[in-house]
């Protein structure tokens, strides 16, 4: 097996493992390679929907979107298109998946289908490292605080995207979870906010919040906290989505000549309760 970090902060792209192998000696291995790395990248992985699927059960429950409907065969896997003819992108911020539910996804196994020949990277932040390296009076203030995180609703992830069809549901919601969470697995402290459904932090008035929190996200998307991934087909990306947040760049669209479609599949893993 060899492991090539893609940075200082975080992530590595792994050679030498199959992940049609579901066994529990080799998910032994992915899973300790994920709680050190945080994100994990393998190329040339043809495997099946059902493999994919399989491979997720090994990190635990699967976890339906609330909004986005599943592929036919397959409700549990996302399919995250961006047409060709359209600017927008599914997922182009900052965000940790789903952080509005009571228990936010636990990790999320995304393949690629079909990329354009150049851009769609994505990029990830390690949060772990971002409350280490955090300014120590902002810290201070915000240890023993909590925030709201809202879904912001079905249109936010359905309106904008040609091809990304509704489940039907319309409900909002909305969780209260620590700023700063504790990784159940690996005990380490995390910044668990995020630019995208963080919307107030409890117990703070709004101008105070709205200045605490934008100079968190900023610090959050700090270069050295983060690292970036170059997709080719049939590769495969997990991360620890308690321990970063990502962001899909969408520097691919018709207005700079570069119409490409952009195809995904998606599977999320059910989490825990922060605290």
């Amino acid at each position: 097996m060899d492991i090539k970090l893609l940075s200082g902060a975080l992530g590595a792209e792994v050679v030498g493992i199959d992940l049609k192998d579901s066994s529990k000696e080799n998910f032994k291995v992915i899973n300790n390679l994920l709680l050190e790395h945080k994100v994990i990248f393998f190329r040339n992985q043809k495997i099946t929907p059902e493999e994919q699927l399989s491979l997720a059960k090994c990190f635990g429950p699967l976890e339906a979107h609330a909004y986005v409907k599943g592929r036919d065969k397959y409700p549990e896997i996302v399919r995250i298109i961006k047409d060709p003819n359209e600017k927008n992108q599914w997922g182009e911020n900052w965000h940790s998946d789903v952080s509005y539910n009571i228990k936010p996804t636990k990790a999320v196994i995304l393949r690629s289908i079909k990329i354009p020949p150049v851009g769609g990277d994505t990029m990830f932040s390690n949060m772990e490292l971002a409350w280490e390296t955090l300014d120590k009076n902002i810290k201070e203030k915000i240890k023993d605080k909590k925030a709201i995180h809202s879904s912001l609703g079905a249109a936010f992830f359905v309106n904008d995207y040609k091809r990304m069809e509704g489940n039907g549901n319309i409900d909002e919601y909305s969780s209260t979870h620590p700023i700063v969470r504790t990784h159940p697995e690996t005990g380490k402290k995390i910044l668990f906010v995020n630019w995208t459904y963080t919307k107030k932090i409890v117990e703070m008035n709004k101008k105070e919040s709205d200045e605490t929190l934008k100079k968190i996200f900023e610090h959050q998307a700090r270069l050295d906290l983060t690292c970036r991934f170059q997709w080719t087909e049939n590769a495969i990306a997990i991360w620890d989505n308690r321990s970063v947040l990502h962001y899909a760049i969408a520097d691919f669209f018709p207005g700079r000549g570069l119409g490409h479609e952009r195809i995904m599949d998606r599977i999320a893993i059910e989490g825990d309760r922060p605290n």
